[in-house]
C-alpha cells in the first residue's frame, strides 16, 4: 500500500500496491473516518474497475453504509450524483489519464466535496494501516443501482444556447467521456473518435495536458468543415480544444472565453489558478467580473469557490468548475460554453482567441533540483524588487513579466511557468530563472 495515498486521491498499480483487499479496507476505514450512511460509487472502464467496486462495496456495506451503485460514469457525473442524490459522500473509481494497469479513488464528502490529503486521505491511510475500523454494523447496508446518466444530460443541457448548427470532432479517447459526450448528442453534428470503451488506451494515452494526444483529432478537423474539436481525458473531469484549424486552443484562454458567455448573463466572482495568463485576469474584469487568483489543485478551488459563491473557475491543466455542479467539473458544461460562443458569433473559434493571445507565455517546465529551498531562497534574493506572492510555491510579477516556481509533491522537481509582453523578453527571462532553478545541478 505504499505510497498509493496521494495529495488529491488514492492511485496505485492493481494487483500490486492496489488489491482488493486493500480496497475493501478503504471502504472500511471510508465510513470508519465519516460517519456516512449514503455513498454514491462510480467506476471508469478499466478491467479491474469491477472487481475494485466489489471489494470496495463489500468495505462500505459491512460498516453499514448504502451504496447508491452509478456503474460506469465520467467523474463529472459521480459529482453531480452525489449533491443530486443528496449522498453523505461519493467515491469515483478512476486512475483518470493514467496508463490500463492504474486504478484508485476520488473521494467526496456531501454536496460532492473533495477529500484531499489534509481533510481525510491521510487520516483514511491511517485507519487502514493500522486497521483501526470501527466494528461492524449490526446490519450491513444494501447495495442499489442508479442510472444518474440521463439526469446529468438533462441538467447540463438546460445550459445550451445554440444560435446556429455546429460540427465538432470529439476524440473520446476509448474512456468515460463516451458518457460525459452524450450531453453533445442531438445538440451538435458528433464525429466521434475512438469512441469504443477500451481501458488498455489501444489508441493514445488519455491526456489532453500533452499535445501529442491530439494528434488524431487535429487530423480529423483539419479535413474540413469543423467549428472546432474537443478531447477528453479518461475519467472526462478535463478537456482541452482544438480551434477549426486543428490548432491547440491553451486552456487558460478557454477559461477566459467561458468566462465571457457567463457574465453576460451574471456578474460575480470568477476564479483562474496563478498559473494563468494575464489575459484571463483582464477578460473576467473587462467583462465586469470579479477576478480572482486561486492556488493549483481541485480541492483549494473548490473551497475558495464555495465560500465566495463563485461562479466558474477554471485551470491551466483544463479543469472547469461550475457552480451549478456542485462547484466541481463538468467538461461537458465546458464544451457547451465553447459551442454556444461560437454558434452566436459570426466569428470562428480562432478569431475568438486571437484577441486573447495577448502575451507569450513559456508553459510549464520541469526541472529537477536536489534542493528546493534553495532554489527557493536564490529566486527570492534575485527578484526581490518584483512583487512576490507566495500563494502557491512563489510567484513574482514585474510590470512586463511574471513568473511562478512550484514544487513537485511527489518527485524532486519544480516547475516554472513564465508569462512576457513579448516573445524576446519571455525567451530570456525564461533562459535567465531556469539557470537559476538548475544552478548547481
Amino acid at each position: 500500500m505504499a505510497g498509493i495515498f496521494k495529495a488529491y486521491d488514492i492511485r496505485g498499480v492493481y494487483g500490486e500496491t492496489l488489491t482488493d483487499e486493500t480496497a475493501y479496507k478503504i471502504g472500511r476505514a471510508f465510513v470508519t473516518f465519516l460517519k456516512c450512511r449514503k455513498v454514491v460509487v462510480g467506476r471508469d472502464m478499466r478491467s479491474h474497475s469491477p472487481a475494485i467496486f466489489d471489494a470496495l462495496a463489500r468495505g462500505l456495506t459491512i460498516q453499514g453504509a448504502e451504496v447508491i451503485d452509478l456503474g460506469l460514469c465520467s467523474t463529472p457525473m459521480s459529482y453531480f450524483a452525489n449533491g443530486k442524490l443528496e449522498a453523505d459522500a461519493s467515491i469515483m473509481i478512476t486512475a483518470s489519464h493514467n496508463t490500463a494497469e492504474w486504478n484508485g479513488f476520488k473521494m467526496c464528502r456531501e454536496q460532492a466535496i473533495p477529500i484531499s490529503g489534509a481533510t481525510g486521505i491521510q487520516d483514511i491511510e491511517r485507519i487502514v494501516e493500522g486497521e483501526e475500523f470501527d466494528p461492524p454494523a449490526a446490519a450491513p447496508g444494501k447495495i442499489r443501482q442508479h442510472d444518474i446518466l440521463s439526469e446529468y444530460v438533462t441538467h447540463v443541457r438546460r445550459f445550451a444556447d445554440l444560435k446556429r448548427p455546429l460540427r465538432l470532432a470529439v476524440d473520446y479517447a476509448n474512456a468515460m467521456g463516451i458518457y460525459e459526450g452524450k450531453v453533445l448528442e442531438g445538440l451538435v453534428d458528433v464525429t466521434p473518435l475512438f469512441a469504443t470503451l477500451d481501458g488498455t488506451f489501444p489508441n493514445h494515452e488519455a491526456n489532453p495536458l500533452k499535445p501529442e494526444t491530439f494528434q488524431a483529432l487535429q487530423q480529423t478537423v483539419r479535413s474540413g468543415g469543423y467549428d472546432f474539436g474537443i478531447a477528453f481525458d479518461g475519467d472526462a473531469d478535463r478537456v482541452g480544444f482544438v480551434d477549426e484549424k486543428g490548432d491547440i486552443v491553451p486552456m487558460d484562454l478557454i477559461t477566459a472565453l467561458i468566462a465571457q458567455v457567463i457574465l453576460k448573463k451574471e456578474k460575480g466572482p470568477i476564479y483562474y489558478d496563478l498559473r494563468s495568463s494575464w489575459a484571463v485576469r483582464e477578460v473576467i474584469e473587462e467583462n465586469g467580473g470579479t477576478a480572482l487568483m486561486s492556488r493549483v489543485g481541485h480541492a483549494f478551488i473548490k473551497q475558495q469557490m464555495r465560500d465566495s459563491g463563485a461562479l466558474f473557475a477554471g485551470e491551466l491543466s483544463g479543469h472547469y468548475y461550475f457552480r451549478e455542479n456542485y462547484y466541481t467539473e463538468s467538461s461537458s458544461m465546458a464544451a457547451l460554453y465553447v459551442a454556444n460562443l461560437v454558434s452566436r458569433s459570426q466569428q470562428s473559434l480562432s478569431d475568438l482567441v486571437r484577441p486573447l493571445r495577448r502575451y507569450y507565455a513559456s508553459g510549464e517546465i520541469n526541472s529537477k533540483v536536489e534542493d528546493a529551498a534553495e532554489v527557493f531562497r536564490r529566486l527570492r534574493e534575485k527578484y526581490s524588487d518584483g512583487k512576490v506572492i507566495e500563494l502557491d510555491g512563489l510567484s513574482i510579477e514585474y510590470a512586463d513579466w511574471w513568473f511562478n516556481v512550484r514544487p513537485s509533491n511527489t518527485e524532486p522537481l519544480v516547475r516554472l511557468n513564465l508569462e512576457a509582453r513579448t516573445r524576446e523578453l519571455m525567451e530570456s527571462k525564461r533562459d535567465e530563472v531556469l539557470a537559476i532553478i538548475r544552478e548547481g545541478a
